[in-house]
């Protein structure tokens, strides 16, 4: 085959540093709006992006010359980075070290899309740690619970 053709969506979540709500609804929207940006500059594009005080999720498309790996060490250093120079603090917000990344099929992307336009009103029935394993579990990913939360 002459070219590549690849169709990269992946399902990421990742929270603050010991799931402090610490993203205040005042400046959520800069931040979510900064953090697209980046990943255009990545030559991706943000297809969704929500989340509530403690955590964000985003659904990606990303280039296959990214690493999901390296995407994230760029947004969350640039992102916290941005947060903390906003509020005129020195490293007071910060993003937790892992994250959760689950590939999505182009024909699943919608419901995915709508999940996350969803996740004010999602966590007021469901805690951001039981979303999460719920997602480990529904991925087939092998975890130990006491090594999820830093």
């Amino acid at each position: 085959m002459a070219q590549t053709f690849t169709n990269l969506l992946t399902h990421v979540i990742f929270s603050t540093k010991g799931r402090v709500r610490s993203i205040q609804p005042q400046w959520k929207p800069r931040l979510l709006a900064y953090m697209g940006g980046i990943i255009r500059e990545l030559d991706g594009k943000a297809v969704a992006i929500d989340g509530t005080g403690d955590h964000v999720h985003m659904l990606l498309w990303m280039p296959p010359t990214r690493s999901i790996s390296e995407t994230l060490r760029v947004l969350k250093t640039n992102s916290s980075r941005w947060v903390n120079r906003e509020r005129g603090m020195r490293r007071d917000f910060t993003w937790q070290a892992g994250y959760g990344a689950f590939s999505v099929s182009h024909s699943n992307a919608p419901a995915v899309v709508r999940y996350i336009r969803g996740q004010e009103k999602h966590h007021r029935r469901v805690s951001f740690q039981e979303e999460f394993v719920k997602l480990l579990q529904k991925n087939n990913i092998e975890y130990d619970e006491r090594y999820i939360w830093e």
